[in-house]
């Protein structure tokens, strides 16, 4: 199954590179949404509780303009079926899940220094920092292919998306901004936070790999 996994990634890293649209859509909204704010809040100093919520907020909805789409191009040609007889179920869920990761980590790779300078805010701990960030976009790729595997069908699918991807991914804002805040404060971080975020990633992976064998 792990040659499967790769060839389906590598199919939509392929379509990606063609097709940019995509992560352009999830790097202008970052752009946009970042600048806008910071020019409103006019150099005002801003508590790091807010700015680590803030930057939650930015991925969150990024990743909603960017990966709703994962499974557009089997839909449009009537594939999604063919590609499942050909391909194991759990082969085509890892694959996309694969490839939306490495999106999201493109685009916080982009973000993140971009956040630090415009908030003019710095990173005390800064492993902490990448540290939470990657469990984070683990658990939104893993929540947000399963969630575009649902409303693939939806006709309402760019209103649809947020709104079931955001009870699904809640439990992750917690210990994200948490852990967040703490990183940006160089503050001894809780332990137990990590490991419920950890803990919560593993589930959304059990999670969708069980669900996604029931999706036709």
């Amino acid at each position: 199954m792990t040659e499967q996994i790769a060839t389906i990634f590598w199919k939509d890293f392929l379509v990606g590179l063609r097709r940019k649209a995509t992560f352009a859509a999830m790097m202008m909204f970052a752009l946009t949404t970042m600048a806008a704010l910071s020019l409103s809040m006019r150099g005002a100093v801003v508590e790091n509780n807010f700015l680590a919520a803030l930057l939650w907020i930015v991925i969150f909805f990024a990743t909603s303009a960017g990966i709703s789409g994962t499974f557009d191009d089997e839909q449009a040609a009537g594939t999604l079926s063919t590609l499942k007889i050909y391909a194991a179920p759990q082969a085509i869920l890892f694959g996309k899940m694969l490839f939306t990761l490495a999106s999201l980590i493109a685009l916080t790779i982009f973000l993140l220094p971009t956040f630090l300078i415009l908030f003019d805010c710095s990173a005390g701990n800064i492993f902490l920092l990448i540290t939470t960030v990657l469990a984070g976009v683990i658990g939104f790729s893993a929540a947000g292919t399963l969630t575009a595997a649902l409303t693939t069908s939806a006709s309402v699918k760019g209103g649809l998306f947020p709104i079931l991807l955001f009870p699904v991914t809640l439990p992750i804002f917690l210990p994200t901004i948490s852990l967040t805040e703490s990183a940006f404060n160089s503050e001894t971080f809780s332990a137990e936070l990590l490991i419920i975020l950890l803990s919560f990633d593993a589930i959304l992976l059990v999670a969708s790999s069980i669900l996604f064998d029931y999706l036709d």
